[in-house]
């Protein structure tokens, strides 16, 4: 009887946490964490910028610091980085990007933070 109790609690116990684990959304685990930096070698920036420069339109959008840590202004168009792109530089598959004043930011979708600013 005593060992039965035993088994019913160890079972009990997986149950619930196979349970807490499922409901943890799946995005929850893409997301970045807010204050991010990202850091790429001189070869993966001159990609980022070959394959992502041309996939943007060049904004004038309203003056900003363009730099790591500020925040885009919401008049910024930003978009995911390709598949293609992410593929190719894994580090950028979480992040959006956006073309302005002819500098390419890297964008942290969760808090709209600068990670990265590339010139070419």
């Amino acid at each position: 009887m005593e060992k039965r109790m035993t088994i019913a609690l160890v079972a009990a116990a997986l149950l619930s946490s196979i349970s807490v684990a499922g409901a943890t959304p799946s995005h929850a685990t893409k997301a970045r964490p807010v204050g991010d930096m990202l850091s790429l070698t001189k070869m993966q920036t001159q990609t980022a910028w070959k394959d992502l420069h041309g996939k943007a339109t060049d904004q004038n959008a309203q003056r900003f610091k363009m730099r790591v840590g500020a925040m885009v202004p919401k008049t910024l168009k930003l978009a995911p980085v390709p598949s293609k792109v992410a593929s190719a530089i894994p580090k950028l598959k979480r992040y959006d990007f956006a073309m302005a004043h002819s500098k390419l930011l890297i964008v942290n979708p969760a808090d709209k933070k600068i990670v990265k600013v590339i010139t070419g």
